[in-house]
C-alpha cells in the first residue's frame, strides 16, 4: 500500500511545477504624441535569456502586418494560436491601452521579462522598445519606452 503512496507524491512533486496558479496582471500603455498611422504592438513574455516564452496582447488586427513586430514575429512563429484572442484594434498617437493578461504566479521575481515591439506603417519599428523586468517591486511603476511608447507599466 505504500509504494502507490510514494508513487503518487513523486509524481506530484514533479508536476506541481506545471500547474502553477496564473494571476491577472493589468499591461498599461501610452504612446507618445506622433504623425502618422496608428501603432501596432506586440506585449509578450520572455524568459531570463531573453527567449521568448507567451504574447500577452498584440494592438493591430492585421496579421499581415506582424512580422513588422520584428522579436515578437520571430518568437511567436507568427503562428495564430499564439495571438488568437489576444488582439485588438491598433493604437493611436496619445492613446493608452489598458489590457489584462494571465501570467504563472511562479514566473513572477524569476528572471521573467515583459517586452513590446512596436512599428506604425511607413515609419520605425522598434525591437523591444519596451523591457521591464517582471517583478513585485517593478508593478505599478511607469517606465519609458524608446520608440512610440511614451509610458508602460503593470499591476499583480
Amino acid at each position: 500500500m505504500k509504494a502507490p503512496l510514494i508513487t503518487l507524491a513523486v509524481a506530484g512533486a514533479i508536476a506541481g511545477p506545471a500547474f502553477a496558479q496564473a494571476g491577472e496582471v493589468t499591461l498599461s500603455t501610452t504612446l507618445k504624441d506622433y504623425s502618422g498611422r496608428k501603432a501596432y504592438l506586440a506585449i509578450y513574455l520572455t524568459d531570463a535569456q531573453g527567449h521568448y516564452q507567451k504574447t500577452l496582447y498584440v494592438a493591430g488586427k492585421k496579421p499581415k502586418y506582424y512580422r513588422h513586430l520584428t522579436d515578437w514575429a520571430h518568437g511567436s512563429g507568427l503562428r495564430p494560436a499564439e495571438f488568437d484572442g489576444l488582439s485588438g484594434a491598433s493604437v493611436g498617437a496619445g492613446d493608452n491601452l489598458t489590457v489584462s493578461a494571465q501570467i504563472a504566479d511562479n514566473l513572477i521575481d524569476a528572471g521573467y521579462e515583459i517586452r513590446i515591439d512596436s512599428a506604425v506603417e511607413d515609419q520605425q519599428e522598434n525591437r523591444a522598445e519596451v523591457k521591464v523586468p517582471l517583478t513585485r517591486a517593478g508593478a505599478g511603476k511607469a517606465v519609458a519606452g524608446s520608440g512610440y511608447v511614451s509610458s508602460f507599466s503593470y499591476k499583480l
